[in-house]
């Protein structure tokens, strides 16, 4: 994992238009072309970093040295802490990685970011992503609906 540059428009375009990704998240739609991907690396990515230490991150394929998703903690300021997000393009799901990246990612968070909590929600039909917070550790909080989601939140506080 490394930071976003803006030499990763590309990337960021692919799998934030793939439907296979996007199904299950929130922002589905919000990229529509190449300037929209500009706009959310080098407004909300980059200024995160500044901001706050850390946002999502490019995760790069060993293999291949592609990236091939995102995985990281964002300052949600409605929740009062970070919240977990990961995401990588299908042809490598059932690999593992995503259980790397946020494994990783949690570690990070706490011996380098010294974060105590962080918030994971998840759609409930989610299930690969449902069971890869649980097996990291998150305990399931609640379960609420919105946007005709069902969605489960997920806290860890097992950081410190």
């Amino acid at each position: 994992m490394r930071h976003f540059t803006l030499e990763d428009v590309d990337a960021v375009y692919e799998f934030s238009t793939c439907s296979d990704v996007m199904q299950f998240t929130g922002d589905a739609g919000v990229i529509k072309s190449k300037a929209d991907t500009e706009n959310i690396i080098r407004n909300v990515w980059l200024a995160e970093y500044k901001r706050y230490g850390y946002a999502r991150y490019a995760l790069v394929h060993k293999g291949d040295k592609k990236v091939i998703g995102f995985c990281g903690v964002k300052y949600e300021p409605e929740l009062g802490c970070p919240d977990i997000g990961y995401r990588m393009l299908p042809k490598y799901w059932g690999q593992g990685l995503g259980t790397e990246a946020v494994g990783s990612v949690l570690t990070y968070a706490r011996e380098v970011l010294g974060l105590k909590k962080i918030i994971g929600e998840v759609v409930e039909e989610n299930v690969a992503s449902n069971r890869l917070l649980l097996k990291l550790g998150f305990c399931h909080t609640e379960t609420y609906e919105k946007d005709g989601f069902v969605i489960n939140r997920y806290e860890c506080t097992s950081l410190s």
